[in-house]
């Protein structure tokens, strides 16, 4: 009787372990889960960080001496240049050094201002945000957020930066605060921002491959790219005056291909530009700091440029010969 039972207990266990591992088997059949696609932004995130060093290794049929007369008649101190499809970078000097970065600051500015604003807002420029009188704005004047950020990416306006970190911040201390998380977020390890606008102060600092990253990702959204892309604009105020704004991007109006994307300038930081362009199928992205004077850096930009679509062809032609 006690066999029996033993038996009976035995062969119950045994079904269940059966009917287990035949489940098992079965749920691994019919339920193999594919790889998560990652989302839009995740994608955004990973292409603006694709910096590839290893692409170029073999030596391209490059005029030796070409190359050696451009670099030699470059006054900028750091700069880097990157085909975007592939991160692969053409030419770079001093890319990770921290520098001055200026205006190029109003980058991040924009972003965030894109990112958590209403762009129907309102916004006034208040004597506490009139922090030069080297502006285009002036206190007692009003705009929606919009227009308001168009200006300041469009002349580089310093108070307009401040106006926004204010409004959407609440202060320039909180304002900085997001700025620093948002590089941490985009991986920019050699950045830290002190202010929305640039101004000289030793706590604002990033580099040309830092600021490359930002660049890169700021321009997959259509409204940043659409502003920095844009020569003119005719601003409204809210009492129903405008105020006619030309980018100071000089390059807009004279690189073929150039579809952005800011210009900036202090004394300490020299002249820098992060210049974005496409021919064809190739869009290459350069960040220059610290260039001599303000006509330097665009032309030091064209020629770089015009270096890297000449790469960027060689180096096609070679892979269809592979």
């Amino acid at each position: 009787m006690k066999q029996t039972s033993k038996r009976n207990t035995l062969f119950a266990v045994l079904t269940i372990m059966a009917t287990a591992i035949a489940g098992g088997l079965y749920w691994r059949c019919n339920n193999t889960e594919e790889p998560r696609q990652l989302t839009a932004e995740e994608m955004r995130l990973e292409h603006a960080a694709l910096i590839d060093s290893t692409l170029l290794r073999t030596p391209l049929p490059i005029d030796s001496i070409m190359v050696e007369q451009l670099y030699s008649g470059i006054s900028a101190k750091a700069w880097i240049l990157v085909d975007d499809s592939t991160g692969m970078i053409i030419s770079q000097n001093n890319a990770t050094d921290r520098m001055f970065p200026a205006s190029l600051t109003k980058m991040m500015t924009c972003l965030l201002t894109l990112e958590h604003g209403n762009m129907g807002d309102s916004v006034e420029i208040t004597p506490d945000v009139f922090v030069t009188r080297d502006s285009r704005v002036r206190p007692g004047d009003s705009y929606l957020l919009s227009n308001l950020m168009k200006e300041m990416m469009m002349v580089s306006d310093n108070v307009a930066a401040v106006a926004l970190a204010k409004h959407i911040g609440g202060d320039t201390l909180s304002f900085a605060n997001m700025m620093n998380q948002k590089a941490a977020y985009l991986g920019m390890d050699s950045t830290h921002f002190s202010n929305p606008n640039g101004m000289p102060s030793d706590s604002n600092y990033s580099s040309a491959r830092d600021l490359l990253v930002l660049a890169r990702y700021c321009m997959n959204d259509s409204s940043f790219a659409q502003i920095v892309g844009t020569q003119f604009v005719d601003i409204p105020l809210l009492d129903g005056r405008h105020m006619p704004c030309d980018n100071t991007n000089l390059m807009l109006q004279s690189y073929e291909g150039i579809i952005g994307i800011k210009t900036g300038f202090t004394r300490l930081a020299g002249a820098c530009l992060a210049s974005a362009a496409t021919r064809g199928n190739t869009t290459l992205y350069l960040i220059l700091l610290g260039s001599k004077n303000q006509t330097t850096r665009f032309t030091e930009s064209a020629a770089l440029l015009d270096y890297g679509f000449s790469v960027i062809k060689t180096y096609q032609d070679m892979q269809k010969l592979q």
